[in-house]
């Protein structure tokens, strides 16, 4: 797996934060880090971050497209909390949050049936 924060021309991120009262937030963007960074200190990010902060960024896929993002994140947002953690756990090969920026590209096939 690659390490980027950055999506090449035409991909979008999936990602998931863990924030301070240990809920997770699922999103989509073109860039991680820059999100992850509005997501705690700008206005940009979204409500429910912003009275949770800091967030910590626990997992992130690069998806080809933005119709295929936000298909995947409706699918991660509907998973159980259970689910999610074992995903996270499967995706990046560990059970607690990565820091900031750490992403991992993984393909969509691999996120099909999340269990």
């Amino acid at each position: 797996m690659k390490q980027s924060t950055a999506a090449p021309p035409g991909d979008w991120w999936v990602y998931m934060l863990r924030c301070a009262d240990g809920s997770l937030y699922t999103g989509v963007t073109t860039d991680v880090l820059r999100r992850w960074q509005e997501h705690n200190d700008g206005p940009r990010g979204a409500r429910y971050t912003r009275a949770r902060r800091p967030v910590a960024l626990v997992m992130c896929v690069a998806v080809p497209g933005r119709a295929a993002a936000g298909r995947l994140e409706v699918r991660l947002k509907a998973l159980s909390r259970v689910r999610k953690e074992k995903l996270i756990q499967a995706v990046t090969g560990v059970s607690v949050a990565n820091p900031p920026g750490n992403c991992l590209t993984a393909s969509t096939s691999e996120l099909e049936n999340p269990e």
